[in-house]
C-alpha cells in the first residue's frame, strides 16, 4: 500500500509515526501547503517520504499512489476526499468525515460508484481493548445506562477567551466540542448500540456561537445515554456501560480506549494495552489489510456506522443552532 499524506500538523506527525511502526506501507508522498515547504522537506527527511507537493491536484495524478490521508482541519475534508475519490484513490480521512451529513452521503456515494475504499480515521474501534468490550458487551445483562465523559481543558482556550480564534473554536473551520471531542463518545455509543431512537444536544455557547463543552442525551429502547464533551473544563476520561449483569468501563480518553474493566456479578476482568504503543497503529494495520482483501463489505458496515454518527451530529447542530460556513 503506498500513501500519501496531506497535511503537516500533530496529527500528521504521529500518523507517520504509527505508519512506521505498519508493516506493508510505503510512505510515497506528503503535501503541505506552499508556506509549510521547509517543515514539509524536514519532515520528508525524518521519515524517509519519496516525494513532497505543494499542489495537491498534481498529487493526485501519480499513478503510484493507491491511499490518499487527510489530516486536516475538518472544513477541508469533504473538498480534499471528494478530489482523491474523483482521481481513484482510496481515502482515510481524519475525523469528522465532513460537517454535514448529506455531504458524507454524497461522498459514500461516489465512493461506491467508482468501488473505492473510504475510511474514517477512528482510532478507538480498531482496538484490542474495543474487541474485548464488543466480547463481553452481551454478558453485563441488559443494558440500562451508559455514560461517557471525554473533556480536556483545550490549550487553545486560554487564547480564544483573549480574542484570538484558533481552529478548534471557529465556526468557519467546523471546530467545537462536539465534532472536535465528543464525536468519540457518539462513536462508542453508536458502535455498540447502533442508533438511538432519539437524541438531544444542549451546550455552553462562546461569543463566536462556538460549542465550548456540550451534553448529548440519547434514548434507546431500553436504556438512556448521556455523552459529555469540553474544551473549556477538564475531567477524569471514561466510558461506562451499565447492564442488570455488570458493568464495562473504559478507564481514560474514550477515544483511546486502552483500559478496559469488565465486572459481572462481583467478577473483575481488565484489559490495557502498552501505552507507548501509538495507538493509530491498530487502525492503519485494519486499513492496509481490507485494502489488500480488495473487499468492501466491511467497509461499507463502517461507513453505516460513519452516517448514524454523522446524523446524530447534525441533528445535534441542529439543536443548538450551531453553523459550520
Amino acid at each position: 500500500m503506498k500513501i500519501a499524506l496531506i497535511g503537516s500538523g500533530k496529527i500528521i506527525m504521529m500518523a507517520l509515526d504509527a505508519l512506521t511502526q505498519v508493516q506493508g506501507v510505503e510512505l510515497a508522498a506528503l503535501c503541505v501547503r506552499a508556506e509549510s515547504i521547509e517543515k514539509g522537506e524536514s519532515i520528508c527527511q525524518q521519515f524517509d517520504i519519496a516525494s513532497l507537493y505543494t499542489d495537491y491536484e498534481k498529487l493526485l495524478q501519480q499513478p503510484d499512489i493507491d491511499v490518499v490521508y487527510i489530516g486536516l482541519p475538518n472544513h477541508l475534508h469533504y473538498k480534499y476526499t471528494y478530489d482523491a475519490l474523483v482521481a481513484n484513490k482510496h481515502v482515510i480521512c481524519e475525523k469528522p468525515f465532513t460537517p454535514d451529513w448529506e455531504q458524507l452521503q454524497e461522498l459514500i456515494s461516489l465512493s461506491r460508484q467508482k468501488g473505492l475504499y473510504l475510511f474514517e480515521a477512528i482510532t478507538s474501534i480498531h482496538t484490542p481493548e474495543f474487541h474485548f468490550i464488543k466480547q463481553y458487551i452481551d454478558k453485563i445483562g441488559e443494558i440500562k445506562i451508559i455514560q461517557g465523559n471525554y473533556s480536556q481543558y483545550s490549550s487553545r482556550y486560554n487564547d480564544y477567551l483573549q480574542g484570538h480564534i484558533h481552529a478548534a473554536f471557529d465556526p468557519k473551520q467546523a471546530g467545537g466540542a462536539l465534532y472536535d471531542i465528543n464525536l468519540y463518545n457518539i462513536y462508542l455509543l453508536s458502535a455498540l448500540l447502533g442508533a438511538p431512537e432519539k437524541s438531544q444536544y444542549i451546550c455552553n455557547k462562546g461569543y463566536n456561537g462556538i460549542d465550548t463543552s456540550g451534553v448529548l442525551t440519547a434514548y434507546f429502547s431500553t436504556a438512556v445515554a448521556t455523552c459529555v464533551g469540553a474544551k473549556d473544563s477538564a475531567s477524569p476520561g471514561y466510558f461506562i456501560i451499565q447492564g442488570t449483569k455488570g458493568y464495562i468501563r473504559v478507564i481514560g480518553a474514550p477515544s483511546l480506549c486502552e483500559s478496559v474493566e469488565v465486572c459481572i456479578d462481583g467478577d473483575i476482568t481488565t484489559v490495557s494495552r502498552d501505552r507507548a504503543i501509538n495507538h493509530m497503529v491498530y487502525e492503519f494495520a485494519f486499513f492496509r489489510d481490507q485494502i489488500a482483501s480488495n473487499k468492501l463489505t466491511t467497509c461499507q458496515e463502517l461507513l453505516e456506522l460513519a452516517l448514524t454518527v454523522s446524523k446524530i451530529l447534525s441533528q445535534s447542530k441542529h439543536d443548538v443552532g450551531l453553523v459550520f460556513e
